[in-house]
């Protein structure tokens, strides 16, 4: 008799019927395809096209620009999901990076314009979008960027460099977090989009990760490069309320693709115990290992409860920043709890690369460091707490 998880109330046959779909086109276009990814370390840009096709990218953009629609953060949240338990952490992220990160700022803050040119691209799987907010100097502090963006007739120039940006050797369309008003501080910030062959744009990548090796996250560097008017996004000099505004959904994007990642890794490590004999009998029948199995069940059940009502939160448009904060620290840091639990359980095994534990376990390492540290999480949640 096996325990099955609580049934997750938020979702309805549409639902239902959309991850059918996501989990068949999961099981066709990334599973056979991972080996070879993996050689090469690099996906497919026709996995994109593929992906934009079936219409699992934009699935809230505007239908007259290919996307899907829907008002409604929860179909977003089930791609990332299926991706992530079709079994690669790296191809999720990349996705998400696209629907959870890029499109919903151009989907905001675009003009027609904007939105026909980098939108309905984007949607169709024809131009692959990124962020670049981080900085080799500043980290996690934004307000502290040195990228600018000085005034020029009809634009910006553009000057500075960006690290860890994730899609950042792949993407047609980037998102560069700058200052076009450095003495204004956070109010002196803009989003600024550059584009493929702009001149003086230069990138170095795939940087050589310890783990998600798939996700091509590169360094990107700006030389002079001219960005027009028409390529800044929403009000110049806002940028820094923007940010804040569509972290809130970044963060809980990581946290739910944690969610789905370290269920499906709980489940193998399982699958596993229940097969490996050791001193004749099954590993899982080790009331050590069997503890353990029931304390991470218990874990993950009491989480994806919570996350869960976060994202029926941000459907509904009342997700904050600290609840938000509170499901990205919590799921990303039970998620290296899980899978170091899952290389434990595999033995020797568990540190081979051909065993999935193993890739998990290096893929899952960064999640407590992109999208905001651990720390920076706390840091917005205590700050919160203690506000008067």
């Amino acid at each position: 008799m096996s325990l099955k998880p609580l049934p997750r109330s938020i979702f309805g046959a549409e639902h239902d019927s959309f991850r059918a779909l996501v989990r068949a086109f999961a099981e066709r276009e990334v599973v056979p395809q991972l080996a070879s990814w993996e050689s090469s370390n690099t996906i497919d840009r026709q996995f994109f096209k593929r992906a934009g096709q079936i219409g699992l990218l934009g699935t809230d953009a505007p239908e007259r620009f290919g996307g899907g629609g829907a008002d409604d953060f929860r179909f977003s949240a089930i791609v990332a999901e299926e991706l992530c338990a079709a079994g690669d952490y790296a191809v999720a992220m990349s996705v998400v990076g696209i629907n959870d990160l890029v499109m919903p700022y151009i989907n905001d803050l675009g003009t027609e314009g904007q939105k026909a040119r980098w939108l309905a691209p984007l949607c169709r799987g024809d131009a692959i979008g990124a962020i670049a907010m981080t900085e080799p100097s500043t980290g996690s502090d934004l307000a502290a960027i040195a990228a600018t963006a000085r005034p020029h007739e009809g634009g910006f120039i553009l000057n500075g460099s960006k690290t860890f940006v994730t899609n950042g050797s792949l993407a047609d369309v980037i998102i560069v977090v700058a200052k076009t008003d450095p003495a204004a501080g956070k109010k002196g910030v803009s989003l600024l989009v550059v584009e493929d062959g702009m001149d003086g744009f230069t990138r170095h990548g795939p940087m050589d990760k310890v783990g998600l090796k798939l996700q091509a996250t590169a360094e990107l560097y700006f030389d002079e490069v001219f960005i027009p008017n028409e390529n800044v996004l929403g009000e110049a000099n806002s940028g820094f309320g923007y940010l804040r505004c569509n972290l809130v959904r970044e963060r809980l994007s990581i946290a739910l693709s944690s969610m789905a990642a370290m269920s499906r890794t709980f489940n193998e490590a399982i699958a596993y115990g229940s097969a490996r004999t050791a001193f004749g009998q099954s590993v899982n029948n080790f009331q050590a290992n069997r503890f353990y199995l029931a304390e991470l069940a218990t874990e993950i059940q009491i989480a994806q409860t919570f996350v869960d009502r976060c994202i029926l939160e941000s459907t509904q448009g009342g997700l904050d920043e600290a609840h938000a904060a509170m499901a990205k620290w919590w799921t990303t840091e039970l998620h290296l709890k899980v899978v170091h639990r899952a290389v434990q359980l595999h033995g020797g095994y568990g540190y081979m690369r051909e065993y999935k534990a193993a890739r998990d376990y290096l893929d899952s390492r960064a999640a407590t460091i992109f999208g905001g540290t651990t720390e920076i999480m706390k840091e917005i949640i205590g700050r919160r707490l203690t506000s008067l």
